[in-house]
């Protein structure tokens, strides 16, 4: 089978699921919503550095609704729940990466998602590498333990190279060390790591008493000058440690924790590494470590192209759950709902095309 889909925008993430959608066998791209007017009218494989496919990037969300795809790939930075219902409405399943596990983190917004579904037919269904897909890797690793008493997660970047200010100053990155509301901003940053813990929680068939989230800092001793020019100026933070906590009564079963740092200048010095540790404490206790490293075709590509390995880890969750969250009832979907998500449509036959 075939899965007809439309890509909504074109940005980091969203070049990558295009890159996706390219090379999958199960996938043909129909439609792309785009967002600056500079892109509409243009062919989405040049705007993504790929071959061009044949679509045209467009600014019509009516042409795009009436195609009656059977999925969206939606990547903007955050969901507008105004779009999203519409696009749901139409009853077009959706896969995001914005921000969006459960719903729970939109309030009262999560209802209209829910009634857009339930109007249209339609699925939705978030998934990101964290949160998402590494919460899904330590429910799996949890099954083989006869007794659970907690479970870890722990993501451990250096992310100096990233380019993304505005998703990281809305984390603390940049604000002075001592400013009195920092822990505050964090946790309004770092909000959709809630749902990642109840998604968890949910998986273990209990209902947590009360998540929370705490936060430690590094500052840089010297200006740091960041790509695109950025610059977090000495004395402010260069590093966040967070974690979110879920607690049945007193006791803590459930943690989501992000190491995040940038540069060499840190205070306290922090090290990090490149991937994530899950532990299940337990019987027994099992700790598994994810990595990543480049493709054996990699060498010399650029710093930017290495990048894009991470933004490739970010958009693939979403794309590979896109036959099972059509074949879904309505309703917001997790990987609690869903069965197992298989890789097909990815096994390289031929040579690469994306070049």
């Amino acid at each position: 089978m075939t899965y007809r889909v439309i890509q909504w925008t074109t940005g980091n993430v969203g070049t990558k699921s295009v890159h996706a959608i390219a090379e999958n066998s199960q996938l043909e791209l129909v439609g792309c919503y785009a967002w600056s007017p500079d892109k509409v009218g243009r062919d989405v494989g040049e705007l993504c550095g790929i071959k061009p496919m044949g679509v045209r990037a467009t600014h019509d969300v009516d042409t795009l609704l009436n195609l009656k795809p059977d999925c969206a790939v939606y990547n903007p930075m955050f969901a507008d729940v105004g779009e999203v219902t519409r696009i749901l409405e139409a009853g077009i399943n959706v896969v995001t990466t914005s921000e969006f596990i459960t719903g729970h983190q939109l309030g009262r917004d999560r209802e209209r998602i829910v009634q857009a579904c339930a109007r249209g037919g339609s699925t939705i269904f978030g998934s990101g590498i964290n949160p998402g897909f590494i919460q899904l890797f330590a429910i799996v690793t949890a099954g083989i333990s006869d007794r659970v008493d907690r479970i870890c997660i722990v993501e451990s970047f250096d992310t100096t190279i990233y380019n993304s200010p505005t998703t990281e100053i809305p984390m603390g990155f940049g604000y002075p060390i001592d400013q009195p509301d920092l822990p505050a901003i964090t946790e309004k940053g770092s909000g959709i790591f809630r749902e990642a813990v109840h998604l968890i929680a949910d998986a273990l068939g209990v209902e947590l008493d009360d998540v929370r989230c705490v936060a430690e800092y590094a500052h840089t001793t010297q200006d740091l000058l960041l790509p695109g020019d950025w610059i977090i100026k000495q004395g402010c933070v260069a590093g966040i440690d967070v974690r979110w906590k879920g607690f049945l009564g007193t006791r803590e079963v459930v943690e989501v924790r992000g190491v995040w740092t940038k540069g060499q200048t840190l205070d306290p010095a922090w090290s990090t590494n490149f991937g994530y540790t899950v532990t299940v404490e337990g019987r027994p206790t099992i700790k598994s470590t994810l990595s990543f490293e480049p493709p054996a075709d990699f060498a010399g590509e650029s710093i930017d192209d290495y990048i894009m390995l991470g933004l490739t880890i970010t958009a693939m969750p979403a794309i590979t759950a896109i036959p099972a969250v059509v074949a879904a009832p309505p309703g917001i979907a997790t990987y609690n709902d869903l069965p197992l998500l298989l890789p097909r449509g990815v096994l390289r036959a031929t040579e690469r095309t994306c070049t």
